[in-house]
């Protein structure tokens, strides 16, 4: 049963519970189903050496980048532990999260004793882990990251495929990324899978059909809810390049052909420091100019989008008023920060109201889960407990189902219609 909700206190509750209590999808992870084997990551060790404290780490630690990188993974976890949270205050968001991590799972901080939180750990399976983590985070399902030029994953796919779709908590989206930034040695692997490929795609009609053709069979092989690719500042479209002529001529073809949206995370810069390995990319600000342009070239094609660059952000949500085929999506990466967040989804309510996908967690390690939607929803309910609030105060009456209908259609009802084709 509804209930009119008549003040400003019970509306902050209202908010606060409908918030808690609504399961998420999680549109853009780069987690794996436990058939998976050890693409899965979970962990003490996986959390504390992920990239984000690396790069801090190596702000405050006397080694040198070979000696960082010379140490095992457990050896790595124990000396990031002990900078970052032991001679140091873990409240940077990566140190947070970590202790919000373990703190949801209910382990001890006060020990501060990493070996008794890895022994806890050690007795879960993978399966339970997911289980736990999907549980305690509120979250429903999750979008994989599936890359077909992964040698690992190109195999589980072709001699596992049916097995690796069993759980219907993940759902695969394939990724594209090196056919579209690196063609000189992606064609060779395409060739080498039976495709008959050549180097120049600007030229040949049968190197598009044939990328075509590998694209819609990858799609349907993964059942993908969408094709997505990670794009440089640089990016532009379209321009006399193999990357244009690959998206205008396969990418947008193939996403018709599967009725699916194309993905576009725009503003990555690789290796700014190659001394720091996954942790040594960046970003910077792209020209918007290019998303306009795919938008109205190609008014039957849906296009998730989302930017590393702040200022980008306000780009992407003004340009999402102009195109019902573009949905902005998430805090990416840099972006995923809760100031930056607030400020965001602001942004996005104010310019779109309901018709956005506020956040995914990016999460590569399936405990990242906990922390990524237990910061992210704080934020969201104080930003829609606000905008509630003045709407109230105009004297709109304010009903809690349709708060409720709201969460949802924010936390996943609007990905899944997007993704089925139908406005949001």
């Amino acid at each position: 049963m509804s209930m009119t909700v008549t003040d400003v206190n019970q509306l902050k509750q209202v908010v606060h519970n409908v918030i808690e209590d609504t399961a998420v999808t999680d549109m853009h992870t780069h987690l794996y189903a436990p058939v998976f084997g050890d693409l899965l990551l979970y962990g003490p060790d996986e959390l504390i050496t992920y990239h984000y404290l690396i790069a801090e780490t190596m702000r405050h630690t006397a080694l040198t980048y070979d000696e960082f990188w010379a140490l095992s993974k457990e050896e790595m976890a124990n000396h990031i532990w002990q900078t970052l949270f032991l001679e140091h205050s873990p409240y940077s968001e990566a140190c947070r999260g970590i202790l919000t991590t373990f703190h949801t799972l209910g382990l001890d901080l006060r020990t501060r004793n990493l070996d008794a939180y890895r022994e806890w750990y050690g007795t879960l399976s993978a399966a339970e882990a997911v289980d736990l983590v999907f549980q305690k985070a509120n979250v429903k399902e999750v979008v994989m990251t599936n890359d077909p030029f992964d040698d690992e994953e190109h195999h589980l796919w072709l001699t596992n495929g049916e097995a690796l779709k069993q759980d219907k908590r993940f759902h695969a989206a394939l990724r594209i990324d090196p056919l579209l930034n690196d063609w000189d040695n992606t064609y060779k692997k395409l060739r080498a899978w039976g495709y008959d490929v050549q180097p120049d795609v600007t030229q040949d009609e049968q190197t598009v059909s044939e990328v075509t053709r590998f694209l819609v069979e990858w799609g349907r092989r993964m059942e993908a809810v969408y094709m997505a690719v990670s794009l440089p500042i640089e990016f532009q479209f379209p321009v006399e390049d193999t990357r244009s002529a690959l998206i205008e001529r396969c990418v947008v073809a193939a996403c018709r052909e599967l009725n699916i949206p194309f993905a576009m995370m725009i503003g990555v810069k690789r290796r700014a420091n190659p001394n720091l390995q996954l942790a040594g990319d960046m970003g910077g600000r792209a020209d918007i100019q290019a998303v306009e342009r795919m938008c109205a070239r190609f008014p039957s094609n849906r296009f998730f989008v989302t930017m590393l660059s702040r200022e980008n952000q306000h780009d992407l949500a003004v340009l999402a008023r102009k195109f019902p085929n573009l949905m902005p999506f998430g805090c990416w990466w840099f972006l995923n920060n809760p100031s930056l967040i607030e400020e965001i989804t602001t942004m996005r309510f104010e310019l779109l109201g309901t018709s956005v996908i506020p956040q995914h967690s990016d999460a590569r390690v399936l405990d990242q889960l906990l922390y990524k939607w237990s910061h992210s929803r704080k934020v969201i309910e104080d930003v829609l407990f606000g905008k509630y609030r003045d709407i109230l105060a105009s004297g709109w009456q304010i009903e809690q189902q349709e708060i409720e209908r709201d969460a949802a259609d924010l936390f996943g009802q609007n990905f899944w219609r997007f993704v089925r084709g139908k406005k949001v």
